[in-house]
């Protein structure tokens, strides 16, 4: 090897090479892509959104969204996939902040954290998985239900402990797919007024809600 070689050799940045402006267009593109098709999905249904609806929504002639999915449908389970990977990322993140927290704090912070995903800013995601799972294939829904798994058992320890402690009665696994159920089905109803015209619950006194129908209050323990 000459010196020059040697030279370049040095110089020449180690690790992952940098993607090139057309990588980034293309990773930009898709992240778009996915965001307007579960913004579709979740509002029209997958059946009556087209690939044009999509490509339209960012701005794209009607063919390109296939350069970056193979199909309508493979572009639907990206959108349920990726709507997994960042509920499972962001409840580690709520996880680890409360970690010291009574296990009454931590329950409300997950209940909290799961109506910010499935009814906060940019939620169209998790409710498109709940609404379009048939139609994926058998392979893709087993692959989601993994996901889920992972996502909803992160909350059995704080179940256990409420459960230990005479606050929780139910079975723990039970309790678990019954609060998930309850509160899943919010999709369904939660831009519902109250009535008489009241303003609609926030996010916030939906989690406080949500609280009291699941667990005894620690007085009621005490008498």
């Amino acid at each position: 090897m000459s010196e020059r070689q040697l030279a370049d050799g040095l110089r020449r940045p180690r690790g992952r090479p940098r993607k090139t402006a057309l990588e980034r267009d293309d990773g930009n593109r898709r992240r778009a892509l996915l965001r307007a098709a579960a913004r579709l999905f979740q509002r029209q249904g997958f059946d009556a959104t087209s690939t044009r609806d999509i490509a339209s929504a960012v701005g794209m002639q009607s063919g390109s969204p296939f350069y970056h999915f193979a199909s309508k449908q493979a572009l639907l389970f990206a959108v349920m996939e990726q709507g997994m990977h960042d509920a499972i990322a962001q409840q580690a993140r709520v996880i680890e902040r409360v970690r010291d927290a009574s296990a009454t704090e931590q329950l409300h912070a997950l209940v909290r954290n799961h109506f910010n995903v499935l009814l906060g800013p940019r939620s169209d995601f998790i409710p498109v998985m709940l609404y379009e799972i048939r139609s994926i294939s058998p392979a893709q829904r087993r692959l989601l239900a993994a996901m889920t798994l992972a996502y909803e058992s992160a909350w059995d320890p704080v179940l256990h402990r409420l459960h230990d402690q005479g606050r929780l009665r139910a079975d723990v696994r039970v309790a678990r797919l019954l609060i998930f159920g309850a509160l899943n089905w919010s999709v369904q109803w939660y831009s519902a007024r109250r009535p008489a015209g009241r303003a609609r619950l926030t996010l916030d006194e939906l989690a406080d809600e949500a609280l009291q129908l699941f667990i005894a209050p620690e007085c009621a323990m005490e008498n």
